[in-house]
């Protein structure tokens, strides 16, 4: 007889479901109406308490958390259409220059060796786009004709230094070689195992007379596969570098193009060593023969080319004019088709977006920055049209985070000079020389020990401040005193300020008070 005190279950509430295991090890759920409901009937009473709802406001919360955003129907149907990094099917208002590239890459195709290009224009006016696009055409062009041909790409900006553009271009022919190899290797292998079976049916159609043959071929193949090795992107001498790029891209017979986009950030960090090596290399190579496709903002960057690399890279020059607002009115309509759901914009968005950038030389990305930003705005407020308003809010916006980006990666001494400007404009000072922007600025360079930097010194890096827009200087005279800058804030005071203060040198500084009391000091 068991003793009920120890172990008979306590009572428990008629409204509350108690569970227990049957002899099966199954789950029974006793409700209060004292019925027994198995595991298919278990479902549906979690199913009727979770749709009971639930008291717990921590419940609510978490469930609205993404819900209230989703409730909205969506504005974009293919946002990706508005990046950058999107190549268009079609490119308004660029055929010229489209063609021109075909005319001169077309040479690839019948197996010579096309023209070194450079093709200029300023930032946003298509260059990258449609280089990529006409290389597109170019490599399936090739396959359809079977004509060995590649493009590669490799962004200066990012890859800036003679090493790692060679290292880069040589691991991608490197990876290109050893798939061509293992491709070969299992076709040999196929070809071996039917020829095992029968020698002289496998064997008529191919090159090899006998077993033998096919296995040396696949033994010298492994042999080429174990001797490409991956070019790590640091340790390595740039001669060694560059012989394991020359190895893989002669390897065996193609046609390639190069294309160095911002190919004068290259020039600008490691000279021009890299397009010498470059461009002279076709006079060295057996199997393949390379093409240079240089892509930059500066039309002046080949004055500072040795003459040789001068003469041979820019053999074909093409140049990409900006954007007029009607042009840029085009390419916007013609990406909102294929990005927003239909009537999605009202009828002003899509001009208001071109003036703005047309305002900035022409620049087409900056208005598919500004048509995609107003859309994402438009979602935020839950409404069904991109309006006005919102490219209003997005040119704000935009200019504001470019404001926080280009503060957020000065140098420390430029951060300093900005910190003094902003400090004698909150304190009412107009019409701020550059005498008073130094005074602060030593004292709130001894503050946070830092160098001081000589009075010519500052005033250079305010002139610098001056050409990234984030202050204006104007020269003034003052008769037989001389001349002096006067200088004031171009940006946003306080979001500028929390930028700087975010650096944790300046942001080490407690009162700035006195500082600004000091600028008349002598």
């Amino acid at each position: 007889m068991t003793d009920e005190s120890d172990n008979s279950p306590p009572e428990s509430d008629p409204s509350t479901a108690e569970t227990s295991n049957d002899a099966d090890g199954q789950l029974d759920v006793e409700t209060d109406t004292g019925t027994s409901t198995g595991p298919s009937d278990l479902d549906d009473v979690i199913l009727d308490n979770l749709d009971a709802g639930s008291d717990d406001p921590s419940d609510e919360a978490s469930r609205g958390l993404f819900d209230d955003l989703l409730e909205g129907e969506p504005i974009f149907e293919n946002k990706e259409v508005l990046r950058p990094s999107y190549t268009p099917h079609k490119l308004p208002h660029r055929e010229e220059q489209i063609n021109n590239m075909a005319t001169i890459l077309v040479t690839a195709l019948r197996g010579d060796t096309p023209s070194n290009i450079l093709i200029y224009g300023k930032t946003g006016t298509g260059k990258t786009a449609s280089a990529k696009f006409v290389s597109e055409e170019l490599e399936t062009t090739s396959q359809k004709y079977e004509v060995p041909c590649e493009v590669e790409y490799i962004n200066c900006e990012v890859t800036d230094t003679q090493y790692r553009v060679l290292a880069q271009l040589a691991n991608k022919f490197i990876d290109k070689n050893v798939k061509l190899i293992d491709d070969r290797i299992a076709e040999l292998e196929d070809i071996r195992s039917r020829a095992r079976e029968n020698t002289a049916a496998a064997l008529e159609e191919t090159a090899f007379d006998s077993l033998d043959d096919i296995e040396a071929e696949i033994e010298s193949l492994e042999a080429d596969k174990a001797e490409f090795e991956e070019v790590p992107m640091t340790g390595w001498p740039t001669d060694r570098v560059y012989s394991s790029f020359f190895d893989a891209v002669d390897y065996h017979e193609r046609v390639v193009v190069i294309m160095l986009d911002e190919i004068d950030k290259l020039v600008e960090k490691s000279g021009d060593d890299t397009l010498y090596n470059l461009s002279r290399m076709n006079s060295e190579l057996e199997n393949s023969r390379v093409s240079i496709m240089g892509i930059s903002n500066d039309l002046k960057f080949t004055d500072f080319l040795d003459p040789r690399v001068k003469s041979s890279l820019g053999e074909e020059e093409i140049v990409f004019p900006p954007y007029d607002a009607n042009q840029l009115r085009d390419i916007l309509q013609a990406r909102s088709d294929v990005a927003f759901k239909s009537d999605a914009l009202t009828e002003d968005v899509i001009p208001l977006c071109a003036a703005f950038a047309a305002q900035e030389h022409g620049d087409a990305r900056r208005a598919l920055d500004l048509l995609r930003t107003a859309g994402e705005l438009a979602e935020r407020d839950q409404t069904d049209n991109v309006l006005e308003d919102h490219v209003r809010q997005a040119q704000e916006k935009i200019e504001l985070d470019r404001v926080v980006e280009v503060v957020r990666t000065l140098p420390t001494q430029s951060k300093i000079v900005l910190f003094a400007i902003i400090l004698l404009e909150k304190n009412g000072v107009h019409n701020i020389n550059t005498g008073e922007v130094f005074n602060i600025y030593k004292n709130l360079c001894e503050e946070i020990d830092a160098d001081i930097l000589t009075q010519r010194r500052v005033t250079d890096l305010i002139s610098e401040l001056d050409m990234l827009g984030i202050v204006n200087a104007v020269v003034v005279s003052k008769g037989r005193y001389g001349r002096t800058k006067e200088i004031s804030l171009s940006v946003p005071t306080e979001e500028t300020e929390a930028v700087l203060l975010s650096d944790s040198r300046l942001g080490d500084i407690d009162d700035v008070q006195p500082f600004v009391q000091a600028r008349f000091d002598n």
